[in-house]
């Protein structure tokens, strides 16, 4: 590289998202022009500011909009956990290739709206920032759209480790059995007749106790995956209750 230059440090939090030949040491050099932004310049080597805490340089902790100087030591740090939004009720809004996690969030009580069709960068970014929802994806470009209220990567690829990541992170408020998991409304009690028309003869003999979405009025009661939930709700509960 030829031209002015700052030394880039990530922490190993960070180092995943860098050049596979970057990723062991987590060091970099960047060239400098006198205008770009740290941000830029985190950006440009690949590094979705959503994942960018504190950024120290030559010893000083700077915010994301100074423009350094030649020669520079820039040590970029993860995002500090529990993680604050400010601003607004903690809620999150998640992509199309989400679905589990959204379904999982829901069961834990956590208001989540997800998308079931690729609505699109652009729409999915203005969603956030309309509804002051914080932006789950994996899609990094996704991330770095100016446009998000809040945003964060979710780094596996596992429905399990995605939970216990973003419960980890943001620490929301845990309220199972309060939320509809196909459409996020909220539910209430009801009776087995009111949602007669939804359940088969069997179900009808067996169960006595439902609830209701009352945005979608799907219908819920203690059925054949139940301890299945049970068994997520319990190990967040542990986990993760406030």
């Amino acid at each position: 590289m030829n031209g002015p230059e700052i030394h880039v440090e990530f922490a190993p939090e960070l180092r995943v998202f860098l050049p596979n030949g970057r990723r062991r040491d987590g060091a970099a050099r960047a060239a400098t022009d006198g205008v770009s932004t740290l941000g830029h310049v985190v950006e440009s080597l690949g590094v979705p500011l959503t994942e960018v805490g504190a950024v120290v340089v030559d010893g000083r902790e700077m915010p994301v909009s100074y423009v350094p100087t030649t020669g520079a030591t820039v040590s970029v740090r993860p995002v500090a956990r529990p993680q604050r939004v400010p601003g607004a009720p903690l809620r999150f809004l998640l992509d199309v290739h989400l679905g589990t996690l959204a379904r999982r969030m829901r069961l834990l009580g956590v208001d989540t709206a997800y998308e079931s069709t690729d609505i699109g960068d652009p729409a999915l970014a203005a969603l956030s920032a309309a509804e002051q929802r914080v932006m789950l994806s994996r899609d990094r470009g996704l991330l770095r759209r100016r446009e998000l209220w809040a945003g964060a990567y979710v780094y596996s690829t596992r429905p399990d480790d995605q939970l216990r990541d973003i419960l980890d992170r943001f620490r929301p408020e845990l309220r199972p059995w309060t939320r509809c998991t196909a459409c996020n409304g909220l539910l209430q009690e009801t009776t087995k007749e009111e949602v007669a028309d939804q359940l088969e003869g069997g179900t009808q003999r067996s169960y006595d106790v439902f609830a209701q979405c009352i945005e979608c009025g799907r219908a819920y009661w203690k059925g054949a995956h139940h301890e299945q939930l049970v068994a997520i709700v319990e190990r967040a509960l542990a986990d993760y209750a406030s």
